[in-house]
């Protein structure tokens, strides 16, 4: 259980994002949900609440520095902590390399890895105050193992298992944690609009043959956000159906 941390959820406006906000809101988090657009997130927040939970709604572009300061002070001044942090923002502009523009290239490193630099460093500052934290960034299986059309991709969710690494060194002496959670095919709104051949392609290639669902992921991340966890970190989760291993 969650009971009474501060979770700090980037990209929490739909798909696996908004699902682990509503995972984590369910364990007894209170839960600062994060988009580019406030609006995005105020009927997230006002389901928590309904359920008898306790969040607030915060726009901020994570790759824009004074964003990521108000983020950080928002959450501060509505709960007076900060206990988890989930690096979840992330964009896609998938094309072949050749032709790939560099406009392409530096959106998706912005927003999947600068982003989760920006909001790590901000929010370690109050963890390593507390002594206590646990940040949680969310790879991809294609970060793994490479994908044909998504060098930009690819390299943004590599780059961030590196930085989850040396962030875990650097934050262990503090009890602040670093681990990431890499998913596989997941069903969510994007991958529902694929064309059904392309889903049976996709799956076949899954031991467990099937995709997973949101709350798989969610589930991965509570656990390493929970105080069992607390012996990790470092590492990097799995959550991919055996597609990748």
């Amino acid at each position: 259980m969650l009971k009474d941390r501060v979770a700090i959820v980037t990209g929490a406006s739909r798909g696996i994002g908004r699902c682990i906000a509503q995972y984590l809101a369910r364990q007894g988090a209170r839960i600062v949900a994060v988009s580019r657009k406030q609006q995005d997130t105020e009927a997230l927040v006002a389901e928590i609440k309904d359920q008898g939970g306790d969040a607030i709604s915060v726009a901020a572009d994570v790759a824009v520095e004074g964003d990521v300061t108000a983020m950080i002070d928002a959450a501060q001044e509505a709960f007076g902590q900060i206990d988890i942090l989930v690096n979840n923002a992330g964009i896609t502009r998938d094309t072949l390399l050749a032709r790939m523009k560099e406009d392409d290239w530096d959106a998706v490193m912005n927003i999947n890895l600068k982003g989760a630099f920006l909001c790590t460093r901000a929010a370690a500052k109050v963890m390593n105050k507390q002594r206590y934290g646990r940040i949680i960034n969310v790879t991809s299986v294609v970060g793994q193992m490479g994908n044909i059309g998504q060098a930009n991709y690819c390299a943004s969710k590599g780059g961030l298992m590196g930085l989850t690494r040396s962030n875990a060194r650097e934050l262990a002496r503090r009890n602040v944690t670093v681990n990431a959670v890499a998913p596989g095919f997941i069903e969510t709104d994007m991958t529902a609009e694929l064309p059904e051949k392309v889903r049976t392609d996709m799956a076949a290639q899954i031991p467990l043959g099937r995709f997973g669902a949101p709350e798989d992921v969610a589930a991965a991340v509570a656990f390493l956000a929970s105080e069992q966890a607390g012996y990790i970190t470092g590492h990097e989760l799995s959550v991919n159906g055996g597609m990748y291993m």
